[in-house]
């Protein structure tokens, strides 16, 4: 090989490395979506606005995360129609936590049941700004291949880094319980409340700060971001808690909760 073929050889590839590590985005392998077209998303913050973990609003008063963000009612805040966290855009709404209700049966060890309702202070205002993700029917499923939206503040890759602090997003594809517990990926850790979606050589991912955040598939949410290993690696698909197996104990939750206010 001759001197300017081996010099245009190195150049092209310092320049695709160039452009990997350019595409390396927050939400691994994602992209930011127009302003505030993700509405039903918010933030959950500590009470001196440093970003923790993703949430989704379901109705004005309830947020639905996952059970390993919960800080503690008196540590938390949460911050509803965001969408460039380090800058103040007119748009956000800040409400503090009346209490949280991590499910009963939270497994920190096996990951199972990572799902927790927040109950606000006051009602969040919907706007164009912000609204509320709708809900499947208890036990629905999606199908193997359909594709999903998971959304989020959180880290660009497992080796963490500053968070951005522009929102981001991108479309995983299902992937089944069976093929998510074989011995090739998770090996049975993967249980019937949990959601596995991810492409099958990587590269795109929720990552650690998205947690808690939403997965929608179908215009409903399917998933809360839950875990992982490590973040967009092939054969290991992200975790979600299957939001339709728990249907049954949120619509629970928030009732008896109105209940004992009309009782007071």
């Amino acid at each position: 090989m001759d001197l300017p073929s081996l010099l245009l050889c190195i150049l092209v590839e310092l320049l695709a490395v160039n452009c990997l590590d350019m595409a390396e985005e927050r939400i691994v392998g994602g992209y930011a979506p127009v302003p505030h077209s993700i509405k039903y998303i918010v933030s959950l913050q500590t009470t001196d606005r440093q970003h923790i973990c993703g949430g989704t609003l379901i109705n004005k008063y309830w947020v639905i995360t996952a059970a390993h963000c919960n800080i503690g009612v008196d540590k938390m805040m949460v911050v509803a129609g965001d969408y460039s966290l380090s800058i103040y855009e007119g748009t956000e709404q800040e409400i503090l936590p009346q209490f949280l209700v991590p499910h009963p049966e939270h497994d920190a060890l096996n990951n199972n049941n990572d799902i927790m309702l927040v109950k606000l202070r006051a009602p969040v205002y919907l706007n164009s700004y912000v609204s509320i993700a709708l809900l499947p029917k208890q036990g629905a499923s999606v199908a193997e291949g359909r594709m999903c939206r998971v959304s989020g503040w959180g880290y660009t890759s497992s080796s963490g880094g500053q968070i951005p602090s522009t929102l981001r997003t991108v479309k995983i594809p299902v992937v089944s319980t069976e093929k998510c517990n074989s011995t090739e990926s998770f090996s049975g850790t993967i249980t019937e409340t949990m959601l596995c979606a991810g492409f099958s050589n990587g590269g795109k991912d929720a990552c650690m700060g998205d947690s808690g955040g939403p997965l929608v598939c179908e215009g409903r949410l399917y998933g809360v971001v839950s875990w992982g290993r490590g973040c967009a690696e092939a054969g290991f698909p992200g975790v979600y808690t299957a939001v339709s197996k728990y249907r049954r104990w949120i619509d629970e939750t928030i009732s008896s909760y109105y209940g004992r206010c009309d009782n007071n």
